[in-house]
């Protein structure tokens, strides 16, 4: 007579042994799946600055000149005033609907602020680093916001060294031609990243402040309007930030290990590592003559 032999169950130390060597699979799969994602998101984000230069670019062709980084607030008669730059290349972005609803907002009487305009809770990927699923959705309502709902950018102007000498390209009514940018539009920053604290109204892609880093800033900017926070008047420098700290609102940083992406004058687009913040303040300005040893 034959017997049959019924298969063998898994012991309890086989299970374990099993467990722990899925477990270390992927304890050593997981870190290269991020790495792979971030890399993926920070191309991502160059190619969102590559975009926004390339508008700028096309902006320059259709008017001569740059935009101007922001429209001034203090004369009732100013076209859009604080307006930024970023409305003012929205058209070049494939953004004209925003632009036309925009002007028909500036021209309604019954639009007094800012924060009734449509515009300002236009949420566009292009303004937003993938990096930073915060402005995928919109923000507000935090301290002294006039916004109780706003979009919100990663993205800022470099205005030059810092908010008050405008020696940069963008900054409060600049109208910069490209051939007067004496250092070279290779060798002059355009834009780069910071992303928001969602304090006040700073990052809220549709206004542009004289006063605070909204949409604008220097290689070394300072404190000049405080949003309920307690940060020393600077200068700050490029450098790792935290989305926790307000005071890195002054300075350009990053959600990507290492360094932040910047867009050049002349369209092209660079990653360049925190180790280059001694040659930033000569790459900011645009007529400087600063001789730029080093690689970035």
């Amino acid at each position: 007579m034959r017997r049959t032999l019924s298969p063998r169950g898994a012991t309890l130390p086989e299970l374990l042994v099993v467990i722990a060597i899925i477990g270390t699979l992927l304890a050593l799969l997981l870190p290269g799946v991020q790495r792979v994602r971030e890399a993926a998101a920070r191309m991502s984000c160059l190619n969102n600055l590559k975009q926004i230069g390339l508008a700028c670019q096309n902006y320059h062709s259709a008017h001569e000149t740059l935009p101007p980084g922001g429209v001034g607030s203090g004369q009732q008669s100013t076209a859009l005033p604080s307006s930024s730059w970023f409305l003012h290349i929205a058209p070049f972005f494939e953004q004209q609907a925003v632009w036309d609803q925009a002007v028909a907002d500036y021209n309604n009487p019954a639009v007094t602020l800012l924060s009734q305009h449509r515009g300002s809770r236009a949420l566009l990927a292009v303004l937003e680093c993938p990096s930073d699923g915060r402005l995928r959705t919109l923000q507000g309502g935090r301290f002294f916001s006039s916004f109780d709902q706003a979009a919100y950018t990663d993205y800022v102007g470099v205005t030059g060294t810092n908010i008050w000498n405008r020696d940069g390209v963008l900054f409060t009514g600049s109208a910069i031609k490209l051939e007067h940018i004496g250092d070279g539009t290779s060798n002059t920053l355009l834009c780069s990243e910071r992303p928001p604290q969602l304090i006040g109204d700073i990052g809220v892609w549709y206004v542009s402040s004289n006063i605070t880093p909204d949409v604008l800033l220097g290689s070394s900017d300072l404190v000049l309007f405080q949003w309920g926070t307690n940060c020393v008047s600077g200068p700050y420098h490029f450098g790792p930030g935290q989305l926790t700290n307000p005071c890195d609102d002054y300075h350009f940083w990053s959600l990507h290990p290492g360094g932040a992406n910047f867009a050049f004058c002349d369209g092209s687009v660079k990653f360049l590592k925190y180790s280059a913040v001694a040659i930033l303040p000569a790459l900011a300005t645009r007529s400087g003559g600063e001789v730029i040893t080093g690689d970035y």
